[in-house]
């Protein structure tokens, strides 16, 4: 008997179990979804107008917290000052008019894709150029609405970012560029932004920029003022370093090259003009160019930048290789004249012994008076004759290096040539060494 009511015992808690399972097993959650849905947002039921209250049903203002993803960063203009990334950005906050129940923990959240059908803060990007979503296959946006009344808006897109540089040491620059969130419309009294905890930003792995490396990141508040209240604002900084490689090869190793080409003339010889005027105009021509053209990818700045500085320098050293040689050009047409004016005066010079000569020639009974071979002391004769004597009988000066090694150059324009070939290499590596550790050393100060 015992046993009997133990068998029916079993087997009615059995039928129980299996009916419950099939219950279970007939439930469909996404009725149960819409339902949810249709509860607390049914019509009059939720005012998407209304913000929520604050926290712990406080009237204190709504607290949103943002987070960032960063997926891409495409382009950073120098000529525009601005920037143009690609986010996945994220708000939560917390709206009680949400709560639902769980169904045991089975719903772990409601999913939207409208979203004017929740509150949404006012927020907006203020440094913001352009900017627009992304629609492909589907809009990419989602709210999710959990049950304890919070919610998570997510989106993705892509703006255009203004970004004030300063180009003091471009190429060898520094940039910061700030992503700047604040409220439009509602006050700190409503509304107030905060970073969400532990990581906010994010950036994507493997992240590549054409001409920066992104070294760091830094998040911030940036509250403003106006007179109409106190507003809520977040900033991300990020910042950006110029990579020099590009700049090192495609401008400074060039300019360079022309400066030290435009000192081949001073190796060629005087005579040769063609040869000297069309290398200096071709390299005058060709850092014009390269001048022209980097100048042409920055914008018009009030200050003087450090490439401004390289190129001028490099350009003022091409033309005064130019202006070198219209100095020896007139040096040498100078020697020439005297040279020619020697000339003419040996030439006078011989005539008139010619000349002499020939009168000696024809007068043979000509008689000479002898002078006498000693002189009284006041004789000037005698007086000069001694300080002769006295000047060749002082110590002799010590030679001077330069002007005996400049001396075996008997020509003007030769010397001008020769000093130029040292001159000018030694004043452009001075020039390098004041300029590399000037705007290094200013580089690290900025770091």
């Amino acid at each position: 008997m015992g046993s009997g009511h133990f068998f029916w015992a079993i087997f009615y808690f059995a039928s129980l179990c299996s009916a419950s399972l099939a219950n279970n097993a007939k439930i469909n959650f996404r009725e149960k979804e819409k339902k949810v849905l249709d509860q607390i947002l049914g019509a009059g039921k939720y005012d998407a107008r209304i913000r929520p209250s604050g926290i712990n049903g406080t009237d204190g203002p709504a607290i949103v917290r943002i987070n960032l993803f960063v997926r891409s960063i495409m382009t950073i203009s120098d000529i525009k000052m601005e920037y143009s990334v690609q986010l996945t950005f994220r708000e939560q906050w917390t709206d009680e008019r949400l709560k639902f129940d769980d169904i045991q923990g089975r719903l772990k959240y409601l999913t939207l894709t409208e979203a004017n059908r929740v509150w949404m803060p006012d927020l907006f990007f203020s440094n913001e150029k352009e900017g627009h979503f992304h629609n492909i296959i589907m809009p990419n946006v989602y709210i999710r609405i959990f049950p304890n009344g919070s919610v998570l808006y997510s989106i993705r897109i892509s703006l255009t970012l203004a970004c004030p540089m300063n180009l003091k040491l471009y190429p060898l620059d520094r940039q910061i560029c700030s992503l700047r969130m604040a409220s439009y419309g509602w006050t700190t009294n409503d509304l107030v932004f905060l970073w969400k905890e532990g990581d906010p930003v994010q950036v994507v792995k493997n992240l590549h920029l054409p001409r920066f490396t992104l070294e760091k990141f830094l998040t911030d508040y940036c509250n403003s003022k106006t007179n109409t209240g106190e507003y809520s604002c977040l900033k991300v900084d990020l910042l950006f370093k110029r990579e020099f490689s590009y700049y090192l090869i495609q401008i400074y190793i060039p300019c360079c090259m022309l400066v030290i080409v435009s000192w081949v003339s001073f190796w060629l010889d005087q005579g040769a003009v063609p040869a000297r005027v069309s290398l200096g105009v071709t390299t005058l021509l060709t850092m014009a160019t390269q001048t022209s053209g980097i100048n042409a990818s920055l914008p018009p700045v009030s200050y003087t930048k450090a490439i401004d500085v390289w190129t001028g320098v490099c350009l003022t050293f091409v033309f005064g290789a130019l202006l070198e040689f219209a100095l020896v050009n007139y040096a040498s047409r100078s020697d020439m004249h005297k040279e020619n004016m020697k000339k003419k005066r040996r030439d006078l010079e011989q005539a008139s012994l010619d000349a002499a000569s020939d009168l000696l020639d024809t007068d043979s009974n000509a008689t000479f008076a002898m002078k006498p071979l000693v002189r009284h002391p006041g004789d000037p004769l005698a007086l000069e004759k001694r300080l002769q004597c006295e000047v060749h009988m002082q110590a002799p000066k010590r030679p001077n290096c330069c002007k005996t090694w400049l001396s075996k150059f008997p020509t003007r324009s030769k010397r001008i040539d020769v000093i130029s070939r040292i001159t000018f290499p030694l004043v452009f590596a001075l020039f390098n060494l004041v300029y590399w550790s000037t705007y290094l050393f200013r580089e690290e100060e900025d770091e």
